[in-house]
């Protein structure tokens, strides 16, 4: 059984680890191909296999996962299967997609997904990018009724904050002091996503009054675990958190070294790649 756990910080009085499960490789989201999104469906949307990669996290106590999990019940059910399996709780950070019309129904219908989100027992609900971003007026700096939402999210009994893709939505909420306790945000090497360039959203970041919860730091894939991790971790405030998918417990393993490496600035303790031939530079 590993004794390390993982770095720490705190959001609303709240312990979570500084890497949170991220689930795009868990529920089909690949972001590269229908393909890749088959193969993932295949392999992880099944409680067990959920169950494997949560338990490997929760080895080093990395104990947050963060997806729109009352909307996707199969999550949920991997999540306490591996609570079972290990004796430990997971803290959840639910990032629902939600009604924003300006509508009775549809108010009725956010008030309804939010209570959803208590039900399956999140500790933050942080409304979908896609659902906030359409609240954003740029020439007044606000976000249209977002404490509405957040309002919704505190009478049932979670932390509220904000789930963004534009840099935007952090900048105007602190300006605006919205009742808002952390923020996730788009934030990888490769600029991937990204609405404007990398050193305005580490500038953001590092100014923003809450801690931060980046996601994409592989940007889909499209850098190795390596790079992206270690510079995430790199240019982050110790405030601040990574979140971290992956396709198998093994590659969870993986970049939870990558991750403690960069922290404590070492060379991860990791093997070699496999391919033939290698030159005598790679031989290790």
């Amino acid at each position: 059984m590993n004794e390390q756990s993982f770095p720490r910080t705190e959001v609303a009085g709240v312990s979570l680890p500084r890497m949170l499960i991220g689930t795009n490789w868990i529920l089909g989201w690949s972001h590269r191909s229908p393909a890749a999104d088959g193969m993932i469906n295949m392999r992880n949307r099944n409680k067990e296999a959920i169950a494997d990669i949560v338990e490997a996290f929760l080895s080093y106590n990395i104990d947050a996962v963060m997806a729109p999990v009352s909307q996707n019940p199969v999550l949920a059910e991997g999540v306490r299967l591996a609570e079972q399996r290990t004796g430990k709780k997971v803290i959840m950070i639910d990032t629902p997609i939600i009604n924003v019309d300006d509508t009775t129904d549809a108010r009725k219908e956010a008030e309804a997904v939010i209570k959803g989100c208590r039900e399956i027992g999140a500790t933050f609900c942080l409304p979908h990018h896609s659902s906030v971003e359409q609240l954003v007026n740029k020439n007044k700096r606000t976000i249209d009724r977002l404490p509405d939402y957040l309002s919704m999210v505190r009478e049932n009994g979670m932390i509220p904050g904000v789930s963004a893709h534009m840099p935007e939505l952090i900048v105007y909420s602190d300006e605006q002091g919205y009742d808002v306790e952390t923020y996730i945000q788009l934030y990888n090497c490769m600029g991937y996503m990204m609405q404007v360039e990398i050193e305005y959203v580490h500038s953001v970041i590092w100014n923003a009054k809450k801690p931060v919860m980046t996601i994409k730091s592989m940007a889909a894939g499209r850098v190795t675990p390596f790079v992206g991790i270690t510079f995430s971790y790199a240019t982050l405030r110790p405030c601040d958190m990574v979140t971290v998918g992956c396709f198998t417990p093994d590659e969870a393993y993986e970049d939870i070294e990558i991750g403690l490496a960069a922290i404590e600035r070492r060379r991860p303790n990791l093997e070699g790649r496999a391919s033939p031939n290698k030159t005598a530079a790679m031989g290790e």
